[in-house]
């Protein structure tokens, strides 16, 4: 997904992309998509590292560095690398394009690159897929991160290459986390066996 992604980036246009995604409005889609981005939300992530801490301190902390350090690259990249860089609502105001905004919905105009939804989905997700036994569930972990994704950009609240970006340094993230703490977290201690 990731791959296609990225040919994507190098074949069209960040307008050609948005175009391409803001024409597949649906009702059910403008319905959906803007509870379907709170999954994006460091809010749902805390919450769920909390829940992680309650059944397995050591699942929960992994959980807690991949929100640590996928949160900090976000903002470190949209703060210090590429502040103030234009969400689609400003970079396409004098756009003769007549783009499909959802009514009441709240669209912000700076701080685009990358998207810090889309990041913490992937952080969150592809941890689970990663730690999940059963890799069968992986794909719905990653359909879940891929649908935050792209309902970022359904909203038009970020271009794909924010959502791509994001989606990057969430796994990367998570990766990382798990690679450094995977041993550690499936560990047994002698607390473990009372």
């Amino acid at each position: 997904m990731l791959l296609v992604v990225g040919i994507l980036q190098l074949i069209y246009t960040q307008e050609q992309l948005m175009q391409w995604v803001n024409i597949r409005n649906t009702p059910a889609g403008d319905l959906l998509f803007p509870y379907i981005t709170y999954l994006g939300d460091g809010g749902f992530f805390v919450l769920i590292c909390l829940i992680a801490l309650v059944y397995n301190r050591r699942i929960g902390g992994m959980a807690l560095a991949s929100f640590a350090l996928s949160s900090l690259a976000s903002l470190f990249l949209k703060t210090i690398v590429f502040p103030n860089s234009p969400r689609p609502l400003l970079y396409f105001e004098h756009s003769t394009y007549q783009y499909h905004i959802i009514k009441g919905l709240e669209i912000y105009s700076y701080n685009s690159f990358p998207s810090g939804h889309t990041t913490t989905a992937f952080a969150l997700f592809s941890l689970f897929a990663f730690l999940d036994e059963r890799k069968s569930r992986s794909l719905f972990f990653l359909l879940l991160a891929f649908l935050t994704g792209y309902s970022r950009v359904y909203l038009f609240q970020h271009f794909v290459e924010d959502a791509y970006v994001g989606s990057l340094v969430g796994t990367i993230s998570s990766a990382i986390v798990y690679v450094a703490l995977h041993s550690w977290a499936l560990k047994k201690t002698p607390a473990d066996d009372n």
